[in-house]
């Protein structure tokens, strides 16, 4: 009795190739080695950082170019804000709260492209679409969080010119700046005071919902979900924001209706999405049953009612041309027009 070879460890097992016997058919399908598995790869925070990159680039050259239309618009008292503060007809002077509304603007269009993203890839998703789904969800990651970074350069600046022209003695005045631009109420000058912590509110979110993607293994995917659905709110804020505070936008006017325009895709969107959801376990059933209660069958018919009632209004404020904003002042525009 021959003695057997010893075998290979499993290391080496796996690693040598099999070859087939001189004798074995060619159709013969012989088991090839088993390989290990490789864990899959985890999208990491550092990763969409360095992806990011040609977005954010991308977002600086418009909010460059946004700064520059501002600028010219000033220079020439063109522009609402110099009806609303005829103090800051100095371009020059006030060249940092210009730059800081363009950093809002951008932000304001960074976010609404993020949440466009967001819904194509949670509802039903076009045919002709260019962008594959793997793409399309990386690309929904970086301008989230670009639509931060251009938030957070936003109160920057508008923090630094509040530093810039306080008068105070350094100290005081750089933490009157800061509170009065990330402290909620410390902002106490006319429709600033609601104004300012509608803004903060939609800064403090954004940065814990967009970031808590990169922890869903932690907190659940399920947790995640619901917690990342509170992104809407955020854009329904900055909205919010701008419409009460932007002196861009402070009169009636085609471009503060142009606002509200954008909006109407952004509403059909959520629609689709709530009427064909991407996840099987978000469809509403035509009655509640065993998969959904009665209470939750009523929230979910809810969300999608009160969605149509939003698009009916938007239809009605872009049709009528009412969209909220002050009756333009005369064209002389030497006398104060605060805010209030």
């Amino acid at each position: 009795m021959t003695n057997q070879p010893p075998a290979p460890e499993p290391a080496a097992a796996a690693e040598a190739p099999t070859e087939a016997p001189e004798n074995a058919s060619p159709d013969t399908q012989l088991p090839g080695p088993r390989q290990p598995r490789t864990p899959a790869q985890r999208t990491t925070l550092r990763s969409d950082l360095r992806a990011s990159w040609p977005d954010g680039l991308v977002a600086l050259l418009v909010t460059a170019a946004v700064f520059v239309l501002l600028y010219i618009r000033i220079r020439n008292k063109t522009s609402s804000t110099v009806s609303v503060m005829p103090f800051m007809a100095d371009a020059g002077g006030f060249w940092m709260y210009f730059l800081s509304q363009a950093f809002g603007w951008s932000a304001l269009l960074w976010a609404w492209i993020t949440v466009v993203l967001g819904l194509l890839l949670s509802g039903p998703r076009p045919a002709r679409l260019p962008l594959s789904g793997p793409r399309l969800e990386r690309l929904h990651r970086t301008t989230s969080l670009n639509t931060i970074a251009l938030i957070v350069a936003h109160a920057l600046f508008f923090g630094a010119e509040l530093f810039r022209h306080d008068t105070a003695a350094w100290n005081s005045a750089l933490g009157t700046a800061l509170v009065e631009t990330f402290v909620p109420g410390g902002y106490a000058s006319g429709t600033g005071q609601i104004a300012i912590p509608i803004g903060q509110a939609a800064l403090y979110l954004a940065i814990p919902l967009g970031l808590l993607f990169y922890v869903r293994h932690r907190i659940g995917p399920k947790t995640w979900r619901v917690l990342h659905r509170f992104v809407i709110v955020v854009y329904v804020l900055s909205i919010w924001h701008t419409l009460l505070y932007g002196t861009n936008v402070w009169y009636d006017g085609w471009f503060r209706t142009s606002i509200w325009l954008l909006q109407l895709p952004i509403a059909a969107l959520l629609l689709v999405r709530l009427l064909r959801p991407a996840r099987r376990s978000e469809k509403l059933p035509a009655l509640p049953g065993a998969t959904v209660s009665r209470t939750g069958w009523a929230l979910r018919l809810g969300g999608r009612l009160a969605v149509v009632g939003v698009m009916v209004a938007l239809v009605v404020v872009v049709v009528s041309g009412n969209d909220g904003g002050r009756s333009v002042p005369p064209d002389d525009t030497s006398s104060t027009h605060n805010h209030d």
